[in-house]
């Protein structure tokens, strides 16, 4: 065979050769793609490990978080709670407002001017406090007394409640619970709203205490968390308040343990122990219309702010359903 001839059919039996492989391999359409990586749903993550940082005052509201933490409520939902106690209510909301708390105990009062400001913040459940005045020496009624209190809070609200009519009120606002308790110690106040247990020191040191009643349905001290807790966190949050009442529940049967844990956090002098004024506790619990519009109201007339804000921008519901 002439060389040419076959160069030809060699080239021919390649040609052929690649024609059949080729049809051979499937359409690209028809090659199977990798699958699809999708995000987990609510489901998956509801007992996945969460973390909540939250801020707590030194007051009886904190006695069922302290509870749900020393018996491993929130550990058993797979939830870590780093819980912080501040004596300032001003330095709490700051440690709020920058992100460095996920949520916070605070009051009603303080909650509308700060959604009023712009601060995306929620109740998530009203919680349970106890407010006496501590009294130096003895008052007169109709006489003029000196009060030490916070002015956007729970203990200007309730002075107004129970003093209105009765004295010649000068309100001093203080932000400070120890400097409160420091300046009536020494007679420069008359009177001091201050919360319990920390109201029971007074009492130790020679001051009277008388509690403050409360005519409303609610408490007006609340826990807040912010929107992108409440967003980013909700399972979080959900365990949260699950844990909450499982303490709740516990107090509500006996609440002797609540009142030592309350005196060993906050590290005061066990003989206040069984003096503390303890309230009522209720099962996680949102405010009604009803007493937010007193709370607005309230605002409106004493701090003088106008309030434009309806029950959906400052109640998230949904943790305690």
């Amino acid at each position: 065979m002439k060389k040419s001839s076959y160069l030809s059919l060699l080239l021919a039996f390649l040609l052929v050769t690649a024609l059949i492989v080729t049809g051979c391999q499937k359409p690209e359409a028809e090659i199977p793609a990798e699958p699809a990586v999708s995000e987990p749903s609510a489901e998956s993550t509801e007992n996945e490990p969460a973390t909540l940082k939250i801020g707590v005052m030194p007051a009886v509201d904190s006695a069922p978080i302290f509870l749900a933490a020393k018996k491993g409520y929130f550990e058993e939902l797979g939830l870590t709670v780093d819980v912080q106690v501040y004596t300032n209510a001003m330095n709490r909301q700051s440690a709020l407002q920058s992100g460095e708390l996920d949520g916070a105990m605070t009051d009603m009062i303080a909650l509308v001017n700060n959604v009023q400001n712009g601060f995306d913040i929620k109740v998530t459940t009203s919680t349970d406090g106890a407010f006496p005045f501590l009294i130096k020496g003895e008052l007169r009624d109709g006489g003029a007394v000196k009060v030490g209190m916070m002015e956007v809070s729970v203990s200007n609200y309730l002075s107004d409640r129970s003093l209105e009519g009765r004295y010649d009120v000068e309100k001093i606002y203080i932000n400070e619970i120890p400097a409160r308790l420091e300046m009536i110690g020494k007679g420069e106040l008359d009177m001091a709203v201050i919360p319990e247990p920390m109201a029971s020191m007074g009492e130790l040191n020679g001051l009277t205490k008388q509690l403050i009643e409360n005519p409303d349905a609610f408490s007006p001290d609340v826990m807040v968390f912010t929107g992108k807790a409440i967003s980013d966190k909700a399972s979080a949050v959900q365990r949260f308040h699950d844990a909450y009442n499982k303490a709740i529940a516990d107090i509500q049967k006996d609440d002797s343990e609540a009142r030592a844990l309350l005196v060993e956090v906050l590290k005061l002098k066990p003989e206040i122990t069984d003096k503390i004024l303890m309230p009522e506790y209720h099962l996680a619990r949102v405010p009604d219309e009803a007493y937010l519009k007193t709370i607005m109201d309230w605002n409106e007339r004493v701090l003088g702010k106008k309030i434009e804000l309806g029950y959906e921008d400052l109640i998230e519901g949904k943790f305690v359903q």
